[in-house]
């Protein structure tokens, strides 16, 4: 494979199972540093995964039939109040997790690609751009005494 070809492209469902895995909650809570870090890690984790928007949108539909009945907060209310607000939390969540990792996977290859390209140039060395201009001017002066 060459080191110029492009990388794939970033793809959310490769990283879904790491943005709402409560698998790594134990480590993300010993780097907290306090109490209610921690206690705000542990809620974060939970609340934004998958499964906790299931359970919301059970308790949710279990508000429906009240809802529907004829004096009740009625369907509108339900979808703005309940459904939504619980709902919908937990799944932006997810997905603020799941942008958060295909961004720091596209940061990573961009960074990785930056370090090609600053090798290839060999800056290190007084720079590739200093051998390219030698180059030319060498040429230059080739071009100058064949007449041309």
């Amino acid at each position: 494979m060459n080191d110029l070809q492009l990388m794939r492209p970033v793809k959310a469902r490769r990283h879904v199972g790491q943005a709402i895995s409560v698998r790594g909650l134990r480590d993300d809570i010993r780097r907290a540093d306090g109490i209610n870090a921690k206690i705000a890690v542990f809620l974060t984790n939970i609340v934004g995964s998958m499964w906790c928007a299931y359970v919301f949108a059970i308790i949710a539909l279990i508000g429906l039939r009240p809802a529907l009945r004829p004096g009740g907060e009625g369907i509108i209310a339900w979808i703005a109040q309940t459904f939504l607000q619980l709902v919908l939390l937990s799944v932006i969540m997810v997905g603020q997790n799941v942008q958060s990792e295909a961004s720091d996977l596209r940061s990573l290859h961009t960074y990785q690609d930056s370090l090609l390209i600053l090798d290839r140039l060999n800056i290190h060395t007084d720079g590739g751009l200093k051998d390219l201009a030698d180059r030319i001017d060498s040429l230059e002066a080739a071009l100058k005494k064949s007449g041309a």
